[in-house]
């Protein structure tokens, strides 16, 4: 493990890096807007499970198979992307909410998102994500001594708390997107943000199917 001083920067970075908006963020956001502050964290805590996978993957040399194999990080790749682009054309392709003078009443009266399938939704668009397991086993071995002894602990204990520190940051988007969902501006504009998301959804599926395998 690293000293305090090199923990506390690796905690900075972390949370630095999950304010940088990206699919989980955009998935994050897109759900709280819809279904609620609830259906939010929800989608953070699947992002979470995904981020454990990836973890564990590096911990067990996965990860640098993906950096090293073309054929592996190509295949990941493409599911991944098909999957950010099926998102996206599911939003895009949902029915627009009739116009209505109480939208308040309309919110409360819609079907509530399936939680669980929220949750399932935020695990596949992190652990497809091929990038994530390239960015774990490039950042967190950065933080290990060179004189550590078991380095595949060191690793796993590190990833453990990056993903912890995510936890508050994730919810912190859920939180904040659900409070714009109760602005009347923003709930007129609803169909309208949908459509953005879905169209980032796609993008961010086309700019990983499109992207190189980050180690050539």
């Amino acid at each position: 493990m690293p000293d305090t001083q090199h923990l506390l920067l690796f905690i900075a970075a972390g949370w630095l890096l999950n304010l940088t908006p990206g699919p989980d963020v955009l998935y994050i956001v897109s759900n709280s807007l819809r279904s609620g502050a609830k259906a939010g964290v929800v989608a953070g805590l699947g992002i979470t499970a995904g981020c454990f996978v990836h973890i564990f993957a590096a911990a067990l040399g996965v990860s640098a198979l993906l950096a090293t194999s073309a054929t592996a990080f190509t295949v990941l790749k493409y599911i991944g992307a098909a999957y950010l682009l099926y998102v996206g054309v599911k939003i895009l392709l949902a029915k627009a909410p009739q116009d209505t003078p109480d939208l308040m009443a309309a919110a409360a009266a819609a079907k509530p998102r399936d939680l669980k399938a929220v949750f399932i939704g935020g695990f596949l668009t992190n652990v497809l994500n091929p990038k994530v397991a390239i960015f774990f086993l490039a950042f967190v071995p950065q933080f290990i001594a060179p004189d550590t002894g078991n380095k595949a602990l060191a690793f796993v204990l590190l990833g453990v708390i990056f993903n912890i520190n995510a936890i508050p940051v994730n919810s912190g988007w859920a939180f904040a997107a659900a409070w714009m969902a109760r602005r009347d501006t923003v709930r007129r504009g609803m169909h309208w943000l949908d459509r953005a998301a879905a169209c980032m959804f796609i993008a961010f599926g086309l700019k990983l199917a499109l992207s190189d395998n980050p180690s050539r």
